[in-house]
Formats: structure tokens, C-alpha cells, sequence
């Protein structure tokens, strides 16, 4: 996709990180915009921000690991535009810790946003942007923890690592049904963004009732650190996808330097050695 004019985004996690710049520079674009966040008065910002700015902005208070508020975004969406021409699989949260120590909340609440609102967009968009005919594209917010398998992040690693390869069967999918959609898997690295801080949205149904461990103290200190020392920007990483979307490639890899740690993550695996550590080329960031 290379013209974006005119034509609709559907954005997830809107409100914050790489959601709100992916509208901003969508609206840049003169794109229409579907926006959807769980939490409303960041929502709001941005959506007046963009209106105020010219765009038009339609938005929707939204639970994305819900299917019936998946359902109630897609449904809203192509009766308002009545197209979807980009699709953003972007809202995201964390939680770390020695991976036996999460509780079954931690489990539902990281993979209901970061793997089932990805499962739920594409069930219900991409069929119908099939049907529309026209060129479209869908860019799944994974991360490099899709790729490589760092400690005290366990439930994080899995459920990025599923969008990956969730990524890269949709892409052969739609190329054996001959589907005009290109996908991008995006796997940036540490960005100052708010999924540090992500906590903050955790429903109280899923909140956990015993205080941290120690190892889940050392992880979000570690996470705390990592993100906000991140010299990339959340803006950064939205023009580097937006590149990625007109170039029509799938792999989004926004902090190059990383690749040291997923190519000796490779080797570990061709020459059937035990994994090394991943925090090998980076130590400073490494929690514990």
C-alpha cells in the first residue's frame, strides 16, 4: 500500500505509545481513522487533537481482549467508513517474573490483549477486507520478545512470540487464496512508551490479590528502565512502520541492533546447543 489518502485505518490501543502516533501520522496521511482504547479520557485527547487538526476520527471505548467489544469496533467501523483499508493489531500490556511465579489472572490478562484482540482482529476484518477487493494491509504489533526468549518475561515472550507466528501464517494464508493484504509483524525493542505502566489498565477481575514477588519486583524496575532509556521513539517506530507498509515488508525489525541476539539465538538452534542468555549483547537492561 502505497497511497494512503482518503483510505481507513483501524487502530488499537490509540490513546497512548504507538497507537497515538500511528494516528497521528495516519491523519497526516489524510487517512480516516477508527480508533479504539480501553481507557476513554486518553482516547478522547487524541481523538480531539486529531479532529482539531482536520482529520476525520471516529472512536470507540474498547476492551480488545473481549470479543464482543472486537465485534462492536469491526460492526462500527465499516458502517461508519464503510471500508477498512489498514488494520493496526496494536493494544499491548506486560508482566514479568520468574515465569512459574504468574498467576492464571497474569496469563488471561497478557494473552486476552496482546494475543486474543490480534486473533479477534483478524477474524473479524480480514475477511471483509477480502471481499472489498481493493489493496489493504494489517500490521500486528508483536515485539522482539516474538523473537527471542528473555528471562523473568515469560508470559510477555509467549504471548509476542504467538503473534509472530501468527503473522506469518495469515501472510502465507492470504497469499494462497491470492488476497490483496499485505501483513507487517512489528518487533521493536525497548521504546518509552506507557506499557511499563500498563498495570494501570488491568481489569479488577484479573488483578492479582498477593503482593509482587521479588523476581516480579526486579522485572518491572528492569522494564521501567529499559523502556524509559530507550533512545527510539514511539514516533520513530510509526514512520519506520509506515515505511515497512509501502515497501509491502513483513518483518518491521525497528532496533537493528537486536539482530545480534536473534541470530545467536538461531545458532543455538542449528548447532543444537542450550539457549543462550538473550540479554548477552545488552546486559545493562537485563533484570535480576
Amino acid at each position: 500500500m502505497k497511497d494512503f489518502a482518503g483510505k481507513v485505518a483501524v487502530i488499537t490501543g490509540a490513546g497512548s505509545g504507538f497507537g497515538r502516533e500511528f494516528a497521528r501520522l495516519a491523519a497526516a496521511l489524510d487517512m480516516k481513522l477508527v480508533l479504539a482504547d480501553i481507557e476513554r479520557d486518553v482516547l478522547d485527547t487524541v481523538a480531539g487533537e486529531l479532529r482539531e487538526a482536520g482529520a476525520h476520527v471516529y472512536s470507540v471505548r474498547a476492551d480488545v481482549s473481549k470479543q464482543a467489544d472486537m465485534e462492536r469496533l469491526a460492526a462500527q467501523a465499516f458502517e461508519h467508513y464503510g471500508a477498512v483499508n489498514l488494520l493496526f493489531n496494536n493494544a499491548g500490556v506486560a508482566a514479568g517474573g520468574l515465569v512459574w511465579e504468574h498467576s492464571v489472572a497474569d496469563w488471561e490478562w497478557v494473552l486476552g490483549v496482546n494475543l486474543w484482540s490480534v486473533i479477534h482482529g483478524i477474524r473479524l476484518f480480514v475477511p471483509k477486507m477480502i471481499a472489498q477487493g481493493d489493496e489493504c494491509h494489517v500490521v500486528n504489533t508483536a515485539s522482539v520478545a516474538g523473537l527471542l526468549s528473555a528471562q523473568m518475561m515469560g508470559v510477555y515472550n509467549v504471548s509476542k512470540h504467538a503473534v509472530v507466528t501468527l503473522s506469518e501464517t495469515l501472510f502465507q494464508d492470504l497469499r494462497i487464496a491470492g488476497a490483496n493484504i499485505g501483513v507487517t509483524v512489528l518487533c521493536p525493542a525497548f521504546v518509552p512508551t506507557g506499557i511499563a505502566a500498563s498495570e494501570r489498565n488491568r481489569p479488577a477481575d484479573l488483578r492479582n490479590q498477593a503482593p509482587l514477588t521479588e523476581s516480579q519486583r526486579l522485572a518491572a524496575a528492569a522494564s521501567e528502565k529499559a523502556v524509559s532509556s530507550g533512545r527510539i521513539t514511539a514516533a520513530d517506530v510509526a514512520a519506520q512502520t509506515f515505511a515497512c507498509i509501502r515497501e509491502n515488508k513483513f518483518y518491521c525489525l525497528t532496533h537493528p541492533k537486536i539482530l545480534g541476539s536473534v541470530e545467536l539465538r538461531l545458532r543455538d538452534i542449528l548447532a543444537g546447543r542450550n539457549p543462550s542468555d538473550p540479554f548477552s549483547f545488552k546486559p545493562d537492561v537485563a533484570p535480576g
